[in-house]
């Protein structure tokens, strides 16, 4: 899961330096390992689906009520915590619903909307349909991957801002469905521009989104006038003084803190060490990160399966819940000279400054 406000870190009217590496070729025991121990693990479980989510969702709105309606500034804080980690936790169930097969999880697309897309102004075709193309073989790590950027080839400034800019999500989320939405309709320019640059959870500054079409555009419709009209009450009812300044304040805060607490997810999600040639497989896996157990605190700041996201690349099809068992699978089976082990890494931070430190050498 990406945020919706994009940059560019290059200079004007440069490319990203070239990192020189050397291509790197599928290694054949890797993926015949990862199609072999993945086989039984495929069918996703709606029980541990379903708890989860309703878990999550039912814990972060108790965290917001409490924030709002604290007594004191520590209570406050601690209940606003606990929210931002579930909601969190809550929102990147987006990522499920882009790889499962709806047949499998009858009602979960409705229900997530319901609860977390549209009230958060994220309806959940901001990511399907856009997150596909990012485990496309010949788009990933290329221009024309949405969710893409070679951070670890740009300037340095470039990694503050990339997580900073997600707290402005909140706000510029409310401008898309509260003003853009309505005014569209008067005007097919607007609209052309709105389809295109504001409807999809990119980072890709130079990634234009196509028209749906279908039934992707008959969902598109209604999570986007549910939002239109979720977003627009905000607006008046803040305006009427219905709903308190700082109620509002404190909803905006708590959406601000989970965009930037996935900000700072997606920015070790990926070494971003491309620059912009189509990958092999193999390479695609080592680009990405997996940040295993024993470690604890990934189970947080990257929750629902996301900590396995180098091996998610390998089995993009695999539920959430099936990833640590594969992972044990593959460590146990493949040996230490593997590509596999390469992904695995021990920390955030440890991420962040091999990051840092790739900026400053390019």
């Amino acid at each position: 899961m990406t945020t919706t406000l994009t940059f560019d870190g290059r200079a004007p009217g440069t490319q990203a330096a070239p990192a020189f590496r050397p291509k790197i070729a599928d290694d054949g025991a890797l993926l015949r390992a990862a199609a072999e121990i993945g086989r039984d693990l495929s069918a996703p479980r709606p029980a541990i689906y379903w708890a989860d989510f309703l878990a999550s969702v039912t814990i972060g709105y108790a965290g917001l009520a409490g924030a709002i309606a604290a007594p004191s500034l520590a209570l406050g804080l601690a209940a606003a915590l606990v929210a931002v980690l579930a909601l969190y936790r809550a929102e990147s169930f987006v990522h499920e619903l882009t790889h499962v097969k709806h047949s499998a999880l009858p009602g979960f697309r409705a229900a997530w909307n319901a609860f977390i897309g549209v009230p958060l102004l994220v309806p959940s075709f901001m990511y399907e349909g856009v997150h596909n193309l990012h485990h496309a073989k010949t788009r990933y790590g290329t221009a024309d991957d949405p969710e893409y950027l070679p951070l670890a080839l740009m300037k340095p400034w470039a990694v503050p801002a990339f997580v900073a800019v997600a707290a402005l999500a909140p706000i510029g989320l409310l401008i898309r469905y509260g003003l853009l939405a309505p005014l569209s309709l008067l005007s097919a320019r607007l609209r052309a521009a709105v389809v295109a640059r504001y409807s999809g959870l990119v980072i890709n500054p130079d990634f234009r989104r196509r028209p749906p079409e279908g039934e992707a555009a008959i969902r598109w419709r209604r999570q986007e006038i549910a939002a239109s009209l979720w977003a627009i009450t905000l607006i008046a009812g803040v305006a009427a003084g219905v709903i308190p300044l700082p109620a509002f304040l404190t909803f905006l805060g708590i959406a601000a803190a989970v965009a930037v607490l996935n900000q700072v997810r997606t920015l070790v999600a990926h070494l971003w060490e491309n620059d912009g040639e189509a990958m092999s497989v193999t390479a695609q896996y080592l680009d990405s990160v997996n940040v295993p157990p024993p470690a604890l605190l990934p189970a947080l700041w990257a929750p629902v399966g996301l900590r396995y996201h180098a091996l998610h690349h390998l089995l993009p099809s695999l539920p959430y819940h099936a990833l640590g068992t594969a992972h044990r699978r593959l460590v146990a089976m493949l040996g230490t000279d593997s590509p596999y082990h390469r992904a695995n890494h021990r920390s955030l931070p440890g991420l962040i400054r091999r990051l840092i430190g790739s900026t400053l050498r390019h």
